[in-house]
């Protein structure tokens, strides 16, 4: 499954990459295949690791601030690896 998700720390003023910094970090650090952009970081694996991430990031964002939005799509597909990459090498064949 890929999930991608967005943490937004609430109540600390405009300036929030140092907070989603740290929601990114828990991420790579994970081990897990993942893609961060300017709006979403997406994660790659099983249900339970990939949930277990995306909570260990918001708990890491929700640390520091007095309130945390998650926004969370999740493509769930059994059986499909390496999506994050073969899903954008499908589109730029298309596009080619």
């Amino acid at each position: 499954m890929i999930v991608a998700f967005s943490v937004t720390p609430l109540g600390v003023g405009e300036d929030v990459g140092e907070y989603v910094a740290e929601a990114v970090r828990v991420v790579r650090e994970s081990g897990l295949p993942n893609r961060t952009d300017a709006m979403f970081t997406s994660v790659e694996g099983e249900w339970d690791e990939v949930m277990d991430v995306v909570r260990r990031a918001v708990a890491a964002v929700e640390a520091r601030a007095p309130r945390v939005s998650l926004v969370l799509k999740a493509d769930i597909r059994p059986g499909v690896t390496d999506g994050l990459t073969s899903k954008v090498e499908t589109i730029d064949r298309h596009l080619a």
